[in-house]
């Protein structure tokens, strides 16, 4: 299997990849080609597109963990390794939301 998350293709590869992948969503392509087919997808997408496009490339393989991890220019996303386990890391933005109990309803603060 393999998924390519991309944040704009240029429209001649994005039409390219409608042949082979179903697009979920806008951006986001998921094929079940072999891995001999995959191999050429990701050598044509890493020659045809701009870094701009910020491919970030989910590939099944064979070795351990079953699974590889490409990535092309900003992906707003971070690769990282532990253990020798490749994973993604979601950047953000925003420094996260204060959490509350959610266990405990919401009670006003006396004043």
């Amino acid at each position: 299997m393999l998924v390519v998350v991309a944040n704009d293709l240029p429209p001649a590869v994005r039409g390219r990849m409608k042949l082979w992948f179903i697009e979920p969503r806008a951006n986001v392509f998921v094929s079940g080609v072999r891995d001999s087919l995959a191999r050429k997808v990701v050598d044509y997408l890493h020659e045809h597109c701009p870094p701009k496009s910020g491919l970030m490339i989910f590939n099944s393989s064979n070795g351990c963990p079953g699974y590889e991890i490409f990535g092309m220019g900003d992906t707003r996303k971070e690769i990282t390794e532990i253990s020798g386990l490749p994973l993604v890391i979601e950047k953000s933005a925003a420094p996260p939301p204060e959490t509350q109990n959610r266990l405990t309803p919401d009670v006003p603060k006396p004043q």
